[in-house]
């Protein structure tokens, strides 16, 4: 069998403030919304942005961080899967289709005044952002050298 890839990676904005639940046998979900825009030039030469809309679904322990992290508003990372599931409607009897993102990985990327939690933040992927280096030391000859077309090596 050839080989396929099933992989999802988006970085937007969350829509409303997400859904929790919990199965009987205990298991949390996590259902939310997740906005991506995309900017193009339309026949006029003027520049459109178009906002594409992402159902999000997170089981177990990332349900968990979503539920104490994530509002409305926060920026997030997102690796999954793309997976669409089938029902009939109970009322008219037709086929419905909802396509989603199955959530394998994620990191918060809001601080806490962008939309995040004000109790904290949350990076599942092993990968962070914050940069826990110091103000490094200023080196006062690369400060005061001036760099002439000459100094280029091409």
């Amino acid at each position: 069998m050839a080989k396929s890839v099933n992989k999802v990676i988006l970085l937007g904005n969350v829509g409303k403030d997400p859904e929790i639940k919990s199965t009987p046998g205990g298991t949390m979900i996590a259902n939310l919304t997740l906005a991506t825009s995309d900017r193009f030039q339309d026949q006029q030469g003027n520049w459109q942005d178009r906002t594409e809309w992402h159902n999000l679904v997170a089981f177990k322990r990332t349900a968990e961080i979503i539920r104490d992290y994530v509002k409305k508003g926060s920026k997030l990372y997102i690796e999954g899967k793309i997976q669409t599931r089938s029902w009939d409607d109970k009322e008219t009897g037709a086929k419905r289709y909802k396509t989603e993102i199955l959530v394998n990985d994620l990191s918060l990327l809001s601080g806490r005044e962008e939309g995040g939690s004000s109790s904290g933040g949350y990076s599942k992927s092993s990968n962070s952002s914050y940069d826990q280096r110091g103000p490094q030391p200023v080196d006062n000859v690369s400060q005061s050298a001036e760099i002439s077309d000459d100094d280029i090596p091409f």
